[in-house]
């Protein structure tokens, strides 16, 4: 404690009080942009605008993000904080739908969440097709497929289906993809022989 005084440093209760400070200061500036947000809403509703969502804009947003980041944050993880933000402000517009392709808890799902954000309303589609079918019905947003991966390569079966959509490519999602082999704890390892797994 004495060694900080005399470095000029803060002690950890000034550092927890600055903390606080910078914290509220965040709050004020989140629900400031969140009250802009909903003026954006009320704009374009009384221009007769229904696109709520433009990923060109937050493609900008965040491109401008990242430009001016100077650390220590990366880049990566200071763009999806932003993200965050600007789904939940997006929700207060018009929650955006956005099918993906498998059940809850797919890599697919997890790409239409880094993507949208958590406040996006995502739903489940058992095959591609289904994905096509619902955003060229309108009864979703947006849809994401899966396109390419590194053990199968390109995916066929979605690009085939673009050729016979009208639907266009508006975004692109890559995801660090890690598999774990769980065993219990009374489980020999050395006794595994053979792992069934999704292909």
């Amino acid at each position: 404690m004495a060694n900080n005084k005399k470095l000029g440093q803060k002690t950890l209760g000034q550092l927890r009080d600055q903390i606080d400070g910078i914290d509220h200061q965040i709050l004020t500036l989140i629900s400031e942009r969140a009250k802009c947000a909903q003026q954006v809403a009320e704009v374009k509703q009384a221009e007769g605008d229904v696109v709520y969502f433009r990923p060109e804009r937050e493609a900008q947003v965040l491109r401008n993000i990242m430009e001016k980041n100077q650390g220590p944050l990366d880049n990566e993880e200071m763009a999806r904080l932003f993200r965050e933000i600007m789904s939940a402000c997006l929700a207060l517009e018009q929650p955006v739908k956005v099918a993906f392709l498998g059940p809850e808890g797919t890599f697919t799902q997890e790409a239409a969440l880094k993507h949208f954000g958590h406040s996006a309303v995502t739903v489940s589609m058992s095959a591609i097709d289904e994905v096509f079918r619902e955003v060229d019905a309108g009864a979703v947003n947006y849809g994401v497929v899966p396109v390419e991966n590194s053990t199968e390569g390109v995916i066929s079966h979605t690009l085939d289906t673009f050729l016979d959509s009208t639907l266009n490519i508006c975004g692109e999602v890559e995801l660090r993809i890690h598999h774990h082999l769980l065993a219990g704890p009374t489980t020999d390892k050395s006794q595994i022989t053979r792992v069934y797994s999704h292909a």
